[in-house]
């Protein structure tokens, strides 16, 4: 719609811009309201967001690691950071630890809650809500916090709390912080102890959204209660548990606040808790050497995605579902 201001008088000028204005307005408002663009207004913040701190800093990190880094300048290297990796028996331990640790949490941190979850879905406990509250309490407390707390617990000295235990059942004391098996061990208690309420409220969501009518015609079928969990609860919360599965993997593979304060550290001895990351924060931030931490963490970004690649092809995630 063309106006044409020349001319006229100073109201009709107004009065003309005026109605220009309401047009653009309309137009605007007819076109932000539109079925078909209204979605994509609604994705822009994700849009910017995702590509603004994950896109972005992915490729700023593979581009690093093929450079030798220096304060001032950076020096393109090629492969030597990757092959140094393979070399480097510090990184191989590194490796090995976070891959024990990611499959330790993943036999404990998805049979338990999900048994748990259950239990609690079921009408033979009271008090659910006071239940899920204590549970998922540890999930909110502040990882340097329980890490300090842990590692006085862990302490080597008498007054440990585990010390104590284990004297009180004759099995003597143990510097629980200095020993492969127990400081993994230890690992491990942290992260049940901070995560089974998580996880355990995700399968009860997935419990939530089964039919009760299945569990009906089970038991006028004279199914047991093993039999309804093995035959409905199971394969119903499959979607849940290749969730549960897939988060997982990746929590175990990037843990590092924990190991690091249960240490006091990144230095623990015989880098018996050292993990990817740790080693990555080691060598990019206390060394100073971000093009070879760069190659850390895109090494990492690989196996983690490779493994969760593979388990979402073995749980038939991608396969296409029969018409």
């Amino acid at each position: 719609m063309d106006i044409n201001y020349t001319g006229a008088p100073a109201e009709k000028q107004a009065a003309l811009l005026k109605k220009s204005s309401g047009v653009s307005f309309m137009k605007f408002k007819k076109i932000f309201y539109s079925q078909k663009v209204a979605p994509y207004v609604f994705v822009i913040p994700f849009i910017f967001s995702f590509f603004f701190f994950w896109v972005y800093p992915l490729i700023t990190a593979f581009t690093m690691s093929f450079q030798d880094i220096g304060a001032i300048t950076s020096e393109w290297i090629g492969f030597a950071n990757y092959a140094k990796l393979l070399k480097d028996n510090v990184f191989h331990i590194a490796v090995m630890n976070s891959c024990k640790y990611m499959f330790f949490t993943l036999v404990l941190l998805i049979p338990f809650p999900m048994l748990f979850a259950v239990l609690m879905d079921s009408h033979l406990v009271k008090a659910k809500g006071l239940w899920k509250a204590v549970l998922y309490m540890p999930a909110l407390t502040s990882v340097v916090i329980s890490g300090t707390l842990f590692r006085l617990m862990f302490t080597e000295y008498t007054t440990g709390q585990m010390n104590i235990i284990s004297s009180f059942l004759g099995l003597g004391t143990y510097k629980w912080l200095k020993m492969g098996w127990s400081g993994m061990l230890a690992l491990l208690i942290v992260a049940c102890w901070r995560w089974t309420g998580v996880n355990m409220l995700y399968f009860l969501a997935g419990l939530k959204s089964i039919d009760s009518s299945l569990y009906e015609a089970a038991d006028i079928d004279g199914a047991s209660g093993w039999q309804k969990f093995r035959f409905v609860t199971l394969p119903l919360l499959k979607p849940t548990s290749v969730y549960v599965l897939t988060i997982s993997v990746y929590a175990g593979l990037s843990m590092f606040l924990e190991s690091y304060m249960l240490w006091a550290g990144n230095s623990s001895p015989n880098n018996i808790g050292l993990t990817i990351v740790g080693y990555l924060y080691k060598r990019g931030i206390e060394k100073n050497d971000m093009g070879y931490a760069c190659a850390v963490g895109v090494v990492l970004l690989v196996v983690a995605l490779i493994i969760n690649f593979a388990q979402l092809i073995l749980n038939g995630t991608f396969k296409k579902e029969e018409s």
